[in-house]
């Protein structure tokens, strides 16, 4: 197998001695033990992924970076044999060597991803996970069924729940409605037992979450949503907290449009200073669908609510649990891994379903902003949760990325100018034009396909007479 190899600058290799250890990064020695290594590979594939940086060595009280490196990229393919044992799959792993820019040896970097099966140490026996610069063992039972979990590798839907019977389902008004349109004339027992939710006399978390009226009766603490109003920009604090939190409960169905009604209900009575008191605008279609992805994609083992909270200039949606199987923060747009199927699947059966586009709902979220020249939600993953953002801040406007554009170019194209702004109609960008021509900024040269807009004599004072009141208005 041939890898890339990449000959380092002088600028390069003093960010790369910059990096200091951390959830993502680690250094080792070359001469660093298999065992010592595979924990490391083994805890990124478990966490997060990251790099592995092997040929560099650090002093431990100092924190001192020393290049090391080896004398041929041969010289490495011990560990890159280890490595691939490791991770059976190619595309869980890339490998690249770093050549020194004057001493020509070698540093190997291995960039680990977040794997969807759970990766041991060279032993077999334990699996690690990465937590800060730390690799921690998974070496009790208990810690192999949360890493399990995290990775959606066995799902808390499916766990039986023993205070539950039949009649929380049969009699519910949800399991109704759900049987007169999906399935007329079924046998609520069967059925049930049909889709494994219904095992041993007893209802499975799948099946009170989606067709008991109350569920929250048997999974307290795991099962709602609360709403919080802060009214601050800043960060939530009991000061800035407005009234008692909302709670949502009921069925997985109900809540979501619940909860999208609450919180619209509330921002809408959000004012902000403009020219006049102007109502803060969110698309509903970004809110439908972060939170349709915080029920149905939630950590339901943790014993926590998901969490709204709506302040001033943005609105959070929280919910339990990490990113579920190989999905990142980097691929959650493409990548498709549900941590809880059963519910997925079952409620895009209803009537009006919540996730009527499976795997396009984020994707929904982002467009829906766009369109409204809202910038993209913000995702984070915290420890035990993930965190999306929703900002009411509005993207450049056209006019102002064509003048930023001009400000390092002389001339500017009506293609070009529809890449930067993303305005689809050549029309629609001509207007855009037109204004800044009016404005005494651009003049147009050329016609037909050769035609551009130049920018004329006065366009750097107006540029910046035009930032200058933008800066004003912020």
């Amino acid at each position: 197998m041939s890898f890339e190899e990449r000959t380092l600058l002088e600028k390069d290799l003093t960010s790369l001695l910059a990096i200091e250890e951390n959830h993502f990064n680690d250094f080792k020695s070359k001469d660093v033990e298999g065992k010592k290594l595979s924990r490391t590979i083994s805890a990124f594939a478990n966490a997060s992924g990251g790099d592995v940086y092997l040929g560099i060595r650090e002093e431990n009280a100092t924190k001192t970076k020393h290049w090391e490196g080896f004398n041929t990229i041969e010289d490495a393919n011990g560990f890159i044999q280890m490595i691939s044992n490791l991770l059976i799959l190619t595309n869980n792993y890339e490998v690249v060597f770093l050549k020194h820019p004057v001493l020509a040896t070698y540093v190997l970097q291995v960039t680990i991803f977040k794997t969807q099966a759970i990766v041991y140490c060279t032993d077999g026996k334990v699996p690690y996970v990465r937590k800060g610069a730390q690799n921690l063992p998974c070496d009790t039972p208990e810690k192999i069924r949360r890493l399990e979990l995290d990775k959606g590798i066995s799902s808390f839907e499916n766990e039986v729940v023993a205070e539950s019977d039949l009649s929380d389902v049969d009699d519910s008004i949800v399991w109704e409605k759900f049987k007169k349109n999906i399935v007329p004339d079924t046998n609520t027992e069967a059925w049930l037992k049909k889709q494994r939710l219904f095992i041993g006399e007893k209802l499975t978390v799948a099946a009170l979450l989606l067709f008991c009226d109350e569920p929250q009766i048997c999974l307290p603490k795991r099962s709602s949503i609360k709403i919080f109003r802060h009214q601050t920009s800043g960060e939530a604090e009991r000061d800035t907290l407005v009234g008692a939190p909302v709670t949502v409960e009921g069925c997985a169905y109900g809540q979501i449009y619940e909860a999208v009604s609450k919180t619209k209900e509330i921002i809408e009575s959000i004012r902000k200073l403009g020219k006049e008191f102007e109502t803060i605008e969110y698309p509903e279609e970004t809110l439908h669908e972060i939170i349709t992805n915080a029920v149905l994609h939630r950590d339901y083992s943790i014993a926590t609510d998901i969490q709204i909270r709506i302040f001033d200039n943005r609105v959070e949606v929280e919910s339990p649990g990490k990113l579920p199987g190989y999905v990142t923060i980097d691929n959650i747009l493409t990548a498709q891994s549900a941590r809880n199927p059963k519910i997925v699947r079952l409620i895009n059966k209803f009537p009006e379903a919540p996730n009527k586009d499976v795997g396009e709902g984020l994707n929904t979220a982002f467009e829906a902003m766009a369109k409204l020249r809202l910038k993209e939600p913000i995702i984070k993953e915290n420890d035990n949760s993930v965190l999306v953002i929703i900002k009411h801040e509005k993207l450049a406007s056209p006019e102002e990325l064509v003048v930023d554009y001009l400000l390092k170019n002389d001339s500017i194209t009506n293609r070009i100018g529809r890449n930067i702004t993303g305005i689809k109609s050549e029309n629609s960008m001509k207007r855009i034009f037109w204004k800044l021509r009016d404005a005494g900024m651009v003049y147009m040269i050329g016609a037909g396909s050769a035609a551009a807009w130049r920018k004329t004599d006065d366009f750097e004072s107006k540029a910046k007479k035009l930032n200058g009141n933008k800066n004003n208005e912020n």
